[in-house]
């Protein structure tokens, strides 16, 4: 099931998150978020008017999925950014089809108009895919932009129009 977040639901998005932040280079944050954080994450999304869904799956999250501004100068404003993660063990069963649908979908009533995926490229395909099927386009490369549990990481830019 994909639903909007809610508040209970924080401590398993930040679990989550972590080990995509202790384990890989998905990401290229170094320190896990608290919930806290992502109290105030969900609070600041909701003012926004931007979505931030999860994958419910055997009474547990399965994944989250949020939408925010892609930079914060006004000109920015209509364009968003979209994070996908999935809680390990639970890739591979469609969820994040589900939650990047869910998520298009949920960006249909606000005011974007791209969107734009920033991909670490991990030596995964996975989420570029992901992406692809879902009619993002690659829009560039920027290279060795992160360093990472000792290696120096690209990210590959897709993007898409909304509406």
């Amino acid at each position: 099931m994909i639903r909007p977040a809610r508040p209970a639901d924080l401590a398993a998005v930040a679990a989550v998150y972590a080990h995509y932040v202790r384990e890989t280079v998905v990401t290229f944050d170094e320190v896990p978020p608290t919930e806290a954080d992502w109290r105030a994450k969900a609070e600041d999304l909701a003012t926004r008017g931007l979505p931030f869904l999860v994958a419910e799956a055997d009474g547990e999250i399965a994944g989250y999925a949020y939408v925010s501004h892609y930079r914060p100068k006004p000109a920015y404003r209509h364009t968003g950014e979209n994070s996908i993660y999935l809680a390990p063990g639970r890739t591979g069963l469609g969820l994040g089809s589900a939650l990047l649908d869910a998520l298009l979908t949920a960006c249909e009533p606000t005011d974007l108009r791209q969107l734009v995926a920033v991909i670490a490229d991990s030596g995964s395909d996975a989420s570029a895919a992901l992406h692809r099927r879902f009619g993002f386009e690659p829009a560039g490369r920027l290279r060795s932009v992160g360093f990472k549990h000792g290696r120096w990481i690209d990210t590959v830019l897709m993007q898409r129009a909304l509406g």
